[in-house]
């Protein structure tokens, strides 16, 4: 059998105060560093084939600047851009993806010095992709791969809810009266893989799917997602880890229904709770679930090592004769205007009519369809599925039901970003959601179907 190979480099990549955070639909600049933002590389080689993996504390990665970070890394290291799997961790406390991001229209010159901050950091972000990428190759260890599934519950919630006027509401609210039911179901399995490796220490790799929305306000902050990582790490010296953020479109921290205690380090417990000590706690939580699993992995009989990524073509959620143009053109002008006030509604209400005007707007004209990337890589009987979006559950559970693996990982936000992609359902309820997606009903159902092709093309 040829041997495994893995390396771990990671490297610090918070960015200068005052940069615009990315997330909300208002702007919001970094005054403060609640911990660090990090890029996380896992090299696997075998029998001469490299894969590159890495997990960037970020909201998204745009794709054009997808493209050139891969491009970086290849163009230093010799590996194929297909076989680069780059994933932001949805962090909403850490910079914009792109220059080009909803607070563009600033021309003063203060809009325009926020974004040469955001071209600037990622000038810096390209050199230290190429950087890390290639220090996690240097540090390439023979090693051997196990993996284990396990449950972390009551840290993650659907946040899609039917309320009594039979309205659809994306978090309304802890204790709401009005609430009925979530609309749909968790899935808070955690999917854990190590590596132990000779002479060097093991790498743990998480893949869990939940909204790193945590925390909020203007601190930069690595969210639950870098807690998890930091918490692991101390509760095993000898491991170093990395976190590949799931299928997350519809969940979040939000418990709407809470015992006492659980808010206890949130700082607005009556309305959308946040904090930066909640995101510790999901981040121990989530640790102690992989400790209970951690000397209980299975040991991978083989270990080929494969990649694979396709190009699909998907349908965009382009306005039709129903949409009311006039008004969405008018939310829009209020909302560029800095006069969200005159939008109806509160809170999320009033974001997803933002949501929806922006979006209606975005698309008036075109494109009629969207080129989406798709990626894979193999691990014996071990698949990482990767999706330049913010899936629902659905999709995740959809694509861990492809027939021959051992253990299949979607990844949010991989090798690109789309926006969210809901499952058929949502666009007919309605809600933020489906307000918000670039990509039309049915996209969910496509993109599992092509997920599961292309394993098949490595399986």
């Amino acid at each position: 059998m040829n041997k495994l190979y893995a390396g771990y480099a990671r490297s610090v990549v918070t960015p200068s105060l005052g940069i615009s955070l990315a997330g909300y639909f208002y702007r919001r600049d970094a005054d403060k560093v609640l911990d660090d933002l990090e890029l996380v590389a896992l090299a696997l080689r075998q029998d001469g084939k490299t894969v590159i993996m890495l997990a960037l504390d970020q909201c998204s990665i745009a794709n054009d600047i997808s493209d050139g970070y891969r491009q970086a890394i290849s163009d230093r290291t010799g590996v194929p851009m297909d076989a680069i799997f780059l994933h932001a961790t949805h962090t909403h406390t850490s910079p914009y993806a792109s220059p080009d991001n909803i607070l563009s229209k600033d021309k003063s010159p203060e809009g325009v010095a926020r974004a040469a901050m955001i071209t600037e950091n990622i000038k810096k972000l390209t050199v230290k992709m190429a950087d890390t990428a290639a220090a996690a190759i240097a540090d390439l260890k023979e090693a051997k791969a196990g993996y284990q599934t396990v449950k972390a519950p009551n840290i993650a919630f659907i946040r899609r809810y039917r309320m009594a006027d039979g309205s659809i509401r994306t978090n309304p609210g802890v204790n709401n009266p009005d609430i009925v039911a979530p609309i749909g179901e968790i899935d808070d399995r955690v999917n854990v893989i190590r590596f132990d490796r000779e002479g060097a220490k093991s790498i743990a790799l998480i893949n869990f799917g939940n909204h790193p929305d945590t925390v909020g306000g203007c601190g930069i902050s690595a969210d639950w997602p870098g807690f998890a990582r930091r918490e692991l790490e101390k509760a095993l010296p000898d491991t170093l880890a990395v976190v590949f953020n799931g299928a997350q479109g519809d969940v979040n921290h939000i418990n709407v229904h809470p015992e006492a205690g659980y808010y206890n380090n949130n700082t607005a417990p009556s309305g959308t709770p946040r904090g930066h000590g909640h995101a510790r706690f999901m981040g121990r939580a989530l640790a102690g679930s992989v400790l209970q699993v951690w000397d209980i992995t299975k040991p991978m009989e083989y270990t080929d090592l494969d990649y694979a990524q396709k190009m699909i073509s998907l349908p965009s959620n382009m306005p039709t004769e129903k949409d009311d143009m006039e008004r969405a053109h008018y939310y829009r002008k209020l909302h560029l205007e800095g006069r969200d006030n005159e939008i109806p509604g509160t809170g999320m209400l009033r974001t997803t009519y933002i949501a929806e005007a922006m979006r209606l707007c975005r698309l008036e004209h075109g494109p009629e369809s969207y080129q989406i990337r798709l990626s894979a890589v193999k691990l014996g009987d071990i698949a990482f599925v990767g999706l330049p979006c913010e899936p629902f559950t659905g999709i995740g559970v959809g694509i861990k039901e492809a027939e021959g693996w051992g253990l299949v990982c979607p990844c949010c936000l991989t090798n690109g970003s789309n926006g969210y992609v809901p499952m058929r359902d949502s666009y007919i309820e309605g809600g933020y959601e489906a307000k918000n997606s670039n990509l039309k009903e049915g996209c969910a159902e496509l993109i599992i179907e092509e997920a599961k092709k292309l394993l098949e093309t490595i399986r």
